[in-house]
């Protein structure tokens, strides 16, 4: 395999219902910053049915060149369907880096893509880097249960590959009318050459809290010594209008169902304001949170690792600490209403 017939930097464009996936336009704004340092060509990879003017959006994320397959067959997502494309473009362009999005989607296509080629693939990947002179990704992920980070390399095949959990990265400032180089593809593939077809496709509502759209998250950690202990963080979440987090601890110790934990084995957050309450602050659980605007820890331990990761950081018990932010937040919050009323 000749290394230097690989260049460029790839992102997988998800898109669902004409809708790219936010995922998608978070990993243009990290494979902008790879490719840079490379001083190769951003590129985005477009599969669907009438999806090309999706291109114009991906041009003003960040991509120079965006590949399209735009075709009947490609309307349902499809491992088998949409690998055919993935591999038919890889073999025509040949890039040295490809990234999806750990969504459902993302991950079976790039296994299967990987599986076919063959290539390497790091899943879940929380830190992208390369190496500027040799091209090689760096991609880095909690291992070990969260206790360190692994980076991954693959040092002998290419395209290299990896997942990306959404909301780590930070998609670029759209730039309204930037243009780029559209390809548009064509993949001879019949629906005799798919073994499946798509019968039904079934939209269940849920009324599960989603975590990972909240402004305002308390979260709770084994800190808080039980599962009545826990319901402080319900009691301030309720009083600022915000979801409860917890971290694995607690979700393994069946305090609260598994859809609130964050972190690396759970929901990836970024709110605008994210509470760490008895949160000792694995690394496994700080890559689920990072990215928040505002981070506030309560934990008695000075020396706890969260105090870390924080913005705002209060050394003292949360059972005294937070019943006085509850206290404080409603009259903050009853007198906030009095003047919008005294406004109306």
């Amino acid at each position: 395999m000749n290394f230097e017939d690989y260049r460029g930097v790839w992102v997988f464009i998800e898109e669902t219902d004409g809708k790219i996936a936010p995922v998608s336009l978070e990993l243009l704004g990290a494979g902008r910053k790879l490719a840079d340092k490379r001083g190769v060509k951003l590129g985005g990879v477009i599969i669907g049915e009438n999806v090309t003017s999706l291109a114009n959006e991906v041009f003003e994320y960040g991509a120079d060149v965006v590949y399209v397959y735009d075709a009947p067959i490609f309307k349902d997502y499809r491992t088998e369907s949409f690998m055919k494309a993935l591999l038919d473009c890889c073999e025509k362009h040949k890039p040295e880096i490809i990234l999806y999005g750990a969504t459902s989607t993302g991950k079976d296509l790039a296994s299967a893509v990987a599986t076919d080629l063959p290539t390497g693939l790091t899943a879940d990947t929380t830190e992208l880097d390369v190496e500027e002179d040799t091209g090689l990704l760096l991609a880095s992920r909690p291992a070990f249960g969260g206790n360190i980070m692994a980076t991954i390399l693959c040092k002998k095949y290419r395209p290299q590959m990896a997942t990306v959990r959404p909301k780590v990265m930070k998609a670029l400032t759209r730039e309204p009318g930037r243009k780029g180089n559209l390809i548009e593809e064509n993949l001879p593939l019949k629906e005799d050459d798919v073994r499946t077809k798509v019968l039904e496709i079934v939209r269940m509502a849920t009324k599960k809290v989603k975590i990972d759209e909240a402004d305002i998250i308390v979260a709770g950690g084994k800190g808080l010594g039980s599962s009545e202990g826990f319901q402080l963080c319900h009691e301030l979440a309720d009083t600022l209008g915000g979801a409860v987090g917890a971290s694995r601890d607690v979700v393994e110790a069946g305090w609260i169902e598994h859809h609130h934990q964050v972190g690396q084995t759970g929901v990836t957050v970024t709110p605008k304001i994210y509470f760490a309450i008895g949160i000792s602050g694995a690394i496994q659980h700080i890559v689920g949170m990072k990215n928040s605007g505002l981070i506030i820890a309560i934990n008695k331990d000075p020396g706890a690792p969260i105090f870390e990761s924080c913005h705002y950081g209060v050394v003292g018990d949360a059972f005294e600490i937070v019943p006085m932010l509850i206290d404080q937040f409603k009259v903050a919050l009853s007198r906030e209403e009095a003047q919008h009323a005294r406004k109306v």
